[in-house]
Parts: structure tokens; C-alpha cells; sequence
């Protein structure tokens, strides 16, 4: 290979087959490098839903979203969670350095009503970030999300349970989390833009061993919509 092909092919605007997508517009940082080196964008998709698939719960998978949550904390908008399996832990939040103003957590049972929380929240106009947890729905309740979330230009997070990984989805980011060992959390990109991952991730830090930032509730009807203040 001639010295000018090879400068040709350093070229910071070309682009090659392996690379990660080039075409995907910047993302919101992740707060952990080695994952952001791996997505594109460098960070969590804006405009586009990413989906967070595991088969358990417990091993400080809400970890990860922590930085996220906390870099929306200075941007003054609301912050909602649909449909947790357990109200918010304040202490834990406050300890990742998230404090709870401007939470809102909303109670839905049916995928229908949680999608539609979620629409609402994405079409508002004023929140950072949606975070929700979806078990099984069908592909046009999805694309509705798919929608919603590329006009209103945030993340839209979705915690599903890693069997829906077999099922077909327009979420432009799916992660399989799982955990490696204490304080270790094992990250398996199953779909990006650009070329598919070939390695798993492995973050470490002392929230991957510990319980999500939740606090189980003892109401037996907790009530639809719940300010965190």
C-alpha cells in the first residue's frame, strides 16, 4: 500500500464497513467511557429508544443510568419513570447524586397504559429523560414510542425482560445486562447502528453489586402518579 492510500484511509471523514455508524447525531454521555467508546454517537441515543434487557433484577442494572440521571438534575426539567417494579429509593438516589425533585413516578399496569404514559411525558415538552419498564407489547404500540420520542429529541430508556430479545424491535439501542460478578456488571450490545458489537463490556463500580435505587412499596394500591419530592 502506497504512503497516500494509507494517509486516505486515516481520514477522519471516511468511513469504513467495521466502524460504528457515523451517521447517528451526537448522544447524551453515558458516564461510563468504555461504553460510550462502544455506542455511537458516544452515548445514549437522542430521539431514539434504547432497550435495557435482563432476566433478573437486583444486581444494580439502574446503575447504569445513574450518571444520565444525574447530569438531567442540572437541566432543571422533569425526570419520569413508568411503571417501576418498586417505588424510588430516595436515600439512593441522593447517594448517586440524584436528588428526587423533579421525579415523577407513574403507575400503569397495562402495555397500553404505560406506552401511553410515556407518549404523554415525550410529547410534553418538558422533561430530560423517560425511563420505563415494558414487559410484552406488539410492534405498533412501539412504533407509536418510536415516534413520540423522535420528536420530543430526548432518551427514551425501556427495561424489558431479556426474552423479548428473540422478538423484533425499532429501538435503535438494545443492551443485554446481566451480572459477571461482585460490583461487575456485564454489558452485551445485541444491536447499534454501524457494525455489530463482537465483545462484551464489563463495567465495574460499587453500584453494579448492589440493589436498584428503588425501595419496595407496602401500599397494595400505590396511587397512578407520584411527585418525588
Amino acid at each position: 500500500m502506497t504512503t497516500r492510500a494509507f494517509s486516505l484511509l486515516r481520514h477522519p471523514s471516511l468511513w469504513r464497513a467495521g466502524d460504528v455508524s457515523p451517521s447517528v447525531p451526537n448522544g447524551i454521555p453515558t458516564g461510563h467511557a468504555m461504553l460510550d467508546h462502544a455506542l455511537p454517537g458516544q452515548g445514549w441515543p437522542v430521539g431514539e429508544m434504547t432497550e435495557l434487557l435482563t432476566d433478573c433484577s437486583g444486581h444494580g442494572e439502574l446503575s447504569l443510568l445513574m450518571p444520565l440521571l444525574a447530569r438531567a438534575e442540572t437541566e432543571g426539567n422533569w425526570r419520569v419513570w413508568v411503571a417501576p417494579p418498586h417505588l424510588p429509593g430516595v436515600s439512593a438516589l441522593a447517594a448517586a447524586g440524584v436528588r428526587s425533585r423533579h421525579l415523577i413516578v407513574v403507575r400503569a399496569d397495562t402495555a397500553g397504559e404505560r406506552v401511553w404514559a410515556m407518549r404523554q411525558a415525550l410529547r410534553s415538552g418538558v422533561c430530560s429523560v423517560v425511563v420505563g419498564w415494558l414487559d410484552r407489547v406488539d410492534n405498533a404500540l412501539l412504533r407509536r414510542l418510536q415516534l413520540a420520542v423522535r420528536e420530543a429529541a430526548i432518551p427514551l430508556i425501556l427495561f424489558r425482560p431479556l426474552p423479548q430479545a428473540q422478538h423484533a424491535s425499532p429501538a435503535a439501542l438494545r443492551l443485554q445486562l446481566s451480572a459477571r460478578a461482585a460490583g461487575v456488571l456485564r454489558i452485551d450490545i445485541l444491536k447499534r447502528r454501524g457494525a455489530p458489537a463482537n465483545q462484551p463490556l464489563y463495567l465495574q463500580g460499587a453500584g453494579f453489586d448492589a440493589p436498584p435505587a428503588m425501595a419496595p412499596t407496602r401500599c397494595a394500591a400505590p396511587p397512578a402518579l407520584v411527585l418525588i419530592a
